[in-house]
């Protein structure tokens, strides 16, 4: 398996206008610090006001349950292999109610017990995602029955989006900052920055 990149290949903007540090400011953010991922979007001002926009509307205003969530975001951060979104989101997870050993059970190939059959099935469905693109037949039964139209519609970008973010992370090798947890202990194989 390929490596990700020991260092950063694009550093955070040190420099920012008014503009970018506008854009840099989110609810995300720990000790008036702009986190690492918002400074280095900082160099495209516009499509880091498009993310915000995009991003923050499944993380504030989405129409599913915040720890449903989380366990969708985590395990595609694992399955992408992004230290940066698994260690941010760990934060985020666990404020919304996830375990430390949950937390960790998603950053492995098998998550074990202990899932509803609802989170169940979001695993699953991270997984075929990122397998094959496709969820299977009895993935969609299941999740048609957890969720409405307009949650199904949401519950399938959710993986793709922290997919798409997790590739840019992983690109410019993103550091995550001293504050947040990098992967769980035990998980092996998931090295460099991003």
């Amino acid at each position: 398996m390929p490596s990700r990149p020991a260092q950063p290949r694009l550093r955070p903007v040190s420099d920012p206008s008014d503009e970018q540090r506008e854009l840099m400011r989110t609810n995300l953010q720990r000790d008036e610090q702009p986190l690492n991922i918002f400074a280095t979007l900082a160099h495209n001002p516009g499509l880091l006001r498009r993310q915000n926009q995009f991003g923050g509307r499944f993380l504030f205003r989405g129409s599913i349950d915040e720890r449903a969530r989380e366990i969708v975001i985590l395990r595609s951060a694992y399955r992408s292999r992004s230290v940066y979104e698994f260690g941010q989101h760990t934060i985020i997870g666990e404020r919304c109610g996830l375990q430390p050993d949950e937390i960790s059970r998603l950053a492995r190939s098998d998550v074990g017990e202990g899932w509803s059959p609802a989170e169940r099935r979001l695993i699953t469905m991270v997984d075929e995602l990122s397998d094959d693109d496709c969820v299977t037949d009895e993935t969609w039964a299941g999740l048609r029955a957890d969720y409405d139209d307009g949650q199904l519609v949401e519950v399938l970008l959710l993986p793709g989006y922290y997919r798409m973010i997790a590739g840019f992370l992983n690109s410019a090798g993103v550091e995550l900052e001293d504050d947040a947890p990098g992967w769980p202990d035990g998980v092996e194989g998931l090295d460099g920055v991003g």
